[in-house]
């Protein structure tokens, strides 16, 4: 044998004499393990096939092992498995492990065609090493051997400033920075090296960008930041950029807190706003079901200067989606494009995601037709779009197809098909569902088993969802409201404000949607009295402000029971004008009860405040259809078309909340 494998064996041969003349005579027991440890490898390693071998290395807690193992890998076969990639970035990965730099040179420099993982972790074995010109000397020879996208990864990029910083190698540091900028910006960890390059090179105003490009900081962008300002003899820049840090956190912390107010508080006394700051207000907004909010700031002149980033379009897609507003989501899409940052996959998830939840699917269809990489998140939002828009079998038919194409479903998924099920109306998919979330272990996720326990509770299947939600180790107010509201459909009142005690009871503060349901149950068991206790203990002891829907469902409540007059003073009495969801649920208990006239003269009183809505009109032609007046129905939809009142389509509140 000759060649590269050859002189291998010899200088394994010499630098194995050189280990065992230093090796310490007086540690007699350790020395002798260590024999025979790698005399047990070296023995099995005699036994095993070439596949195995490669499997041994790993085990190789010594130098003397490892060694004997690769004469043995050297030997086998004429030494042509050692010709993989594979097998030598296995093999100069465990001497890079055990400290042998010398070894783990020779190995990469007997390898033909390196990747850049083995690039990596050759210069990972360098620079931990402290050897920082030599680790800038191999990154060269990689680009001018791998110039791209290889040379460009974000890991190797990493690890090469990181020595140009200790070598001073500020120049090759810049070319380095061209090749961040080319492969698209470069991560955190690439940024963060950036910013300590041009801090020790002495150039701030560059370290500065950089730093303020940075989508998420952590504190070693802050750390490289400020040791920056302090090593270049600007202590007041430093402390002041402390100072800034200090409030940032805080900021941040608000914001995951979900204390939006305060964070808002803390946003307004910022000296100084960048993209970063702007964009962490905008998600909380976003996050903290405050679409508008975050709208208004993303559209404050007073920002104007700041140009939004991928993060930033991503986060107002989500606001635009939440206000189902789809001219508005166009709008941004239009932004996007001209931004340059549409094709990003955030953005193009959430162009996915705004989409189908604003009705328009054709057009959330045509996105995810054109992205070729889809991750999980976006077959996910696709999967949602359809399930949202009762599309239950097309979206049943994505997920076999997700997972056709290789892509495994992860917790959200399977909250996408449960839905998907409800949608349909079918337990038994639905209960397939099931055993595949048992089969993948996502049942310790509270969503999945929230989505599990409104399946059974829509399917009247009460007591699997009471058997899913009393197995449930993590509930959140979501969960007790889902389960309130399915004793609610039931009609088993008791049930449902037993559960709703014991979620006060379990500490869980009730929501507005807590509220909603069992206001909802009130309605439909005629319980009047408990409704107003309800109803008032929102403001009174969970410093809940009741929205429209609460007053929907109050008036329900009375005018169900037959208490009309009651109803009509309780709308009178109304903080806010009531908007049709109200006075579609007092019609309701109109026409339950046989009370014509009485939503005559409600009618009569909604049109003198609002002339120019149309649907009120459309309920007033509705309760005369009822009774079948049909004359009157007909003269009040002719009335209309001759005023241009006409009713645009779309999906009506009333009745699926109260009826």
């Amino acid at each position: 044998m000759s060649g590269p494998e050859s002189t291998a064996i010899s200088q394994l041969n010499s630098r194995w004499a050189e280990t065992q003349a230093t090796q310490p005579t007086h540690r007699f027991f350790s020395a002798a393990a260590s024999r025979r440890r790698a005399g047990s490898v070296e023995n099995l390693a005699r036994t095993v096939s070439a596949g195995d071998l490669l499997r041994l290395l790993p085990s190789c807690g010594t130098l003397p092992s490892l060694r004997a193992l690769h004469a043995r890998l050297l030997t086998h076969t004429q030494g042509l498995l050692l010709g993989s990639l594979r097998a030598s970035t296995k093999l100069l990965s465990c001497y890079a492990s055990l400290g042998d730099l010398a070894s783990a040179r020779m190995v990469f420099d007997t390898t033909p065609r390196p990747d850049a993982y083995s690039y990596g972790v050759m210069l990972r074995c360098l620079v931990d090493a402290g050897r920082h010109a030599d680790a800038v000397a191999l990154h060269q020879d990689m680009r001018q051997r791998r110039p791209c996208p290889e040379a460009q990864d974000d890991f190797v990029l990493s690890l090469a400033l990181k020595a140009c910083v200790r070598s001073a190698e500020y120049g090759y540091g810049r070319r380095l920075h061209c090749d961040a900028v080319k492969a698209g910006g470069g991560d955190g960890f690439v940024m963060n090296s950036l910013i300590d390059m041009y801090a020790k090179a002495g150039d701030l105003e560059c370290a500065r960008k950089m730093f303020e490009r940075i989508p998420d900081r952590n504190v070693v962008s802050w750390t490289s930041m400020l040791s920056g300002c302090v090593q270049n003899g600007f202590a007041a820049d430093g402390l002041l950029l402390f100072n800034e840090m200090r409030r940032e956190t805080l900021l941040d912390m608000y914001v995951k807190c979900g204390e939006v107010e305060d964070a808002r508080h803390v946003f307004d006394e910022l000296s100084y706003v960048d993209i970063v700051l702007w964009t962490t207000m905008i998600v909380g907004y976003t996050q903290n079901g405050k679409p508008l909010d975050a709208l208004h700031l993303f559209l404050d002149k007073k920002f104007a200067s700041i140009v939004p980033n991928s993060v930033t379009m991503a986060t107002v897609l989500s606001a635009s989606a939440q206000l189902r507003d789809l001219s508005l989501g166009r709008s941004i899409h239009g932004i996007a494009v001209k931004l340059g940052v549409a094709d990003y996959d955030v953005v193009v998830n959430a162009l996915v995601d705004m989409y189908a939840k604003c009705q328009a699917v054709s057009e959330a269809n045509r996105i995810f037709g054109r992205i070729l990489n889809k991750d999980v998140v976006t077959w996910n939002s696709m999967i949602a779009g359809y399930a949202e828009n009762n599309m239950g079998d097309d979206a049943l038919m994505l997920f076999k197809q997700m997972r056709l194409q290789g892509a495994p479903p992860d917790s959200t998924s399977v909250v996408n098909a449960l839905s998907a099920s409800v949608c349909l109306g079918d337990l038994l998919i639905g209960k397939s569902f099931h055993s595949y979330a048992v089969k993948r272990a996502f049942l310790s996720n509270v969503y999945v088993n929230t989505a599990l326990l409104n399946l059974y509770s829509k399917c009247a299947d009460l007591p699997s969802a009471r058997r899913v939600f009393d197995e449930m180790n993590d509930r959140n107010s979501v969960t007790w409201c889902a389960m309130i509201g399915g004793y609610g459909m039931q009609g088993d009142s008791a049930g449902s404000i037993d559960l709703f005690n014991e979620m006060l009871k379990d500490g869980v503060h009730p929501n507005d949607v807590a509220f909603t349901s069992i206001l909802s149950t009130c309605s439909h068991t005629g319980m009047v009295t408990a409704g107003k206790k309800y109803f008032d203990s929102m403001a009174q002891h969970f410093n809940i402000t009741p929205s429209m829907k609460h007053y929907a469902c109050m008036v329900d409540v009375l005018a169900r029971a037959g208490n009309l007059e009651q109803a009509l003073e309780f709308i009178d009495k109304m903080p806010k004008q009531a908007d049709v969801s109200v006075w579609g649920a007092f019609l309701h208990g109109c026409r339950l009860h046989s009370r014509l006239q009485f939503g005559e003269e409600a009618i009569k009183r909604m049109m003198v405040l609002h002339p120019e809505r149309p649907d009120l009109y459309v309920l007033i032609s509705n309760l005369y259809t009822s009774y079948g007046m049909w004359e009157k129905s007909l003269a009040i939809r002719k009335w209309m078309q001759e005023k241009g009142l006409v009713k645009l389509p779309g999906c009506s509140s009333i009745g699926h909340e109260n009826g």
